[in-house]
């Protein structure tokens, strides 16, 4: 029977061990708080568009 070397996604080894820590000084940004800032950059750029007459 063959022995097997090593624990298995050694490659990815590294990548897990940065992924799995977090650190404390990370804002923790909500999904509501993505749209609504998606929602008011979209208002945003609409307007500019409709004032400088870009709109079609």
């Amino acid at each position: 029977m063959v022995k097997q070397q090593g624990d298995g996604l050694t490659s990815s080894a590294g990548l897990m061990r940065y992924f799995d820590e977090e650190s404390k000084d990370t804002p923790i940004i909500g999904p509501k708080q993505i749209m609504v800032f998606s929602a008011v950059l979209g208002v945003l750029i609409l307007s500019l568009n409709l004032y400088y007459g870009l709109w079609p």
